[in-house]
């Protein structure tokens, strides 16, 4: 096991500048028993511990104040039984596909971005597209975790804990393994292409129901929109579509290279904003393929930005999106990036934004570099129109509701808490973010 001190100079930052924190030491466990014993030893001496993944959450949610467990020498594949496949918590999910290929097998659904760590995008509750299917904790077949009293525990389904400990926000103990109940391999058909903002709001409802997969992106300020439509194909159909090249273009050279500049434009002169996003709506262009499902479900995001995404009754998100936008006419804002719209599947997983009802997911971003007096206003002003339908906070984006308010909209949150107390009694997983959405 390496450590290493604090050091302000050092300072841990999250991917989208909105955390940091400058813990007392760094450690980095190789075994579930090195993190049994951290924790053992951090509680006799009155401490905390919190485990940091990939950064790539938006909330203080790994925020750690004393102990910061870092997992980079835990990842990698454990084992494989039949369709579960149990891998180390610190398993970056691009580094996946590669593990479950020789034996035939993908993960069922993944969002858009691929840089979290495994026990990372679980615990936040990180979701794809598609009435189908639930978010990425969904999949879970089994967690293995160190809980605060230093022991080494196994949880699976039928264990009246499991559905808290299979999403559970980092509260309940150091996840050190996951089993994910996989599917045979499979392509994606994928067919992109320019839409009007009034018809994929109003369409989107019948496109969830009828496709595998189905998401659409609104360019503020603009009547223009990029709807995406996933088909699941069986793994030796043929891939096609667009050349290396025009992939390369499309992927890498506007939506990151060109679209960095845009928004630097924008930055420096907001004025010019409505006009950017009017152009780059008006020059989307149709595009079809055909390719393994990581290739086509995940995108490179190397512009960084801040996030903001609620969980909303789904027959809800045609009018909240409509209030979005009637807010920011009203409000002015000059907004560079669009607002992505999704929807899942209910579940029953106790802390899990789609918890007992199918969800619309509505993610707004700002620049990483725009006003933040403007941005933090522009995400209060969304929230406000979120938490009018009863929305549920991403864990691991930003938000400002406290346990008041979560208990309001999840009916399962004083049983997550009771798990809490038999798992985690002296707190020894808690920072500032699980104190103000858990409660005390």
């Amino acid at each position: 096991m390496s450590a290493t001190t604090a050091d302000p100079a050092d300072r841990w930052r999250n991917w989208g500048g909105t955390a940091s924190s400058t813990p007392s030491r760094t450690l980095s466990p190789s075994s579930a028993d090195e993190v049994a014993h951290i924790v053992r030893e951090t509680v006799e001496r009155g401490g905390t511990v919190k485990t940091v993944g990939a950064g790539h959450s938006f909330s203080p949610i790994a925020v750690a104040d004393d102990v910061q467990l870092e997992l980079s020498n835990l990842r990698g594949l454990v084992g494989v039984d039949g369709k579960r496949v149990t891998l180390r918590a610190g398993t970056h999910l691009y580094e996946i596909p590669g593990l479950l290929k020789p034996h035939g097998l993908a993960m069922a659904n993944l969002g858009d971005v691929d840089r979290q760590t495994i026990a990372g995008a679980t615990s936040t509750g990180t979701h794809g597209t598609g009435l189908a299917f639930g978010g990425i904790a969904t999949q879970i077949a089994g967690v293995r975790l160190v809980n605060g009293a230093g022991e080494v525990v196994n949880v699976e389904p039928g264990d009246p804990d499991f559905p808290a400990a299979a999403l559970g926000l980092g509260a309940l103990g150091v996840v050190v393994e996951i089993t994910v109940e996989c599917v045979d391999d499979f392509k994606l058909h994928a067919v992109e292409g320019p839409a009007s903002a009034s018809e994929a709001i109003a369409g989107f409802l019948e496109q969830v129901a009828e496709a595998d997969h189905h998401e659409f992106y609104l360019f503020p300020h603009t009547d223009c929109a990029l709807t995406k439509t996933n088909t699941r194909l069986p793994a030796d159909a043929e891939v096609t579509g667009p050349s290396r090249i025009r992939r390369y273009v499309d992927d890498e050279l506007l939506s990151n290279k060109v679209f960095r500049l845009l928004c630097e434009i924008g930055r420096r002169a907001p004025g010019l904003v409505p006009t950017i996003n009017s152009v780059a709506g008006r020059c989307l262009s149709p595009r079809e393929m055909t390719d393994e499902s990581t290739k086509v479900f995940v995108s490179n995001r190397d512009v960084r930005f801040r996030e903001m995404e609620y969980a909303i009754p789904l027959e809800d998100i045609p009018d909240t999106l409509r209030e979005i936008r009637a807010m920011l006419d009203r409000r002015r804002y000059h907004v560079s990036f669009p607002i992505e719209v999704r929807a899942a599947a209910a579940d029953d997983l106790m802390l899990s934004t789609a918890s007992g009802r199918t969800s619309g997911y509505i993610a707004v971003h700002r620049y990483h570099r725009d006003d933040p007096a403007d941005s933090d206003a522009y995400f209060a002003d969304v929230e406000a129109i979120m938490t009018a339908v009863g929305g549920r906070p991403h864990w691991g984006k930003m938000h400002t509701r406290d346990a008041d308010y979560l208990r309001s909209v999840y009916p399962r949150f004083d049983e997550f808490r009771a798990v809490r107390d038999r798992f985690d009694p002296a707190r020894v997983f808690a920072n500032e973010y699980l104190r103000r959405v858990l409660g005390d």
